[in-house]
């Protein structure tokens, strides 16, 4: 199972916010913090504020901040909302399926239980959970001083988070 850069990025941008959660974080502030594209942090950001995990407020001062508490953010509906309906395999969907074993094939059994096992392992962690706590957080991002500091991973790409 690999989750798309979008679930990476929604579950980086929760963690920020929650780092940050007295203040509204601006969507520039979080893509110059990862060093990621702002114009793919919008989209994401739409998508968490329709999910009910991110409030935005608009204008000058504007910005993101948590919905809920940290406690209440549940790492797994926030992995299914970003990952979709999308089919793990080519067979799971009938209607597009080409796949001339399918009838006598019981790997997409095993595959949808191990789907279903992924996301269950998910849901069983909030953002509280997966986090440094918040002191920790602002530290990594060097936001003592209100200026963020690139975190950047060493190596081929910084999806990771």
């Amino acid at each position: 199972m690999r989750l798309t850069v979008h679930s990476d990025y929604a579950l980086r941008v929760l963690i920020y916010c929650a780092g940050r959660s007295e203040a509204l974080v601006t969507i520039a502030t979080i893509a110059k913090a990862y060093d990621i594209s702002r114009a793919h942090l919008m989209k994401i950001a739409h998508k968490l504020v329709q999910g009910g995990f991110l409030n935005s407020v608009r204008g000058r001062n504007g910005g993101l901040k948590l919905a809920l508490p940290a406690t209440k953010i549940n790492v797994g509906k926030v992995v299914r909302l970003m990952e979709g309906k999308a089919p793990l395999v080519e067979c799971f969907d009938r209607a597009t399926n080409t796949c001339l074993i399918a009838p006598a094939c019981s790997l997409k059994h095993l595959l949808a239980g191990a789907e279903e096992a992924f996301y269950r392992q998910l849901e069983t962690a909030t953002l509280a959970d997966i986090m440094l706590t918040p002191k920790a957080v602002i530290q990594l991002f060097g936001q003592t001083n209100g200026a963020p500091v690139n975190v950047k991973k060493k190596g081929r790409d910084n999806r990771s988070p």
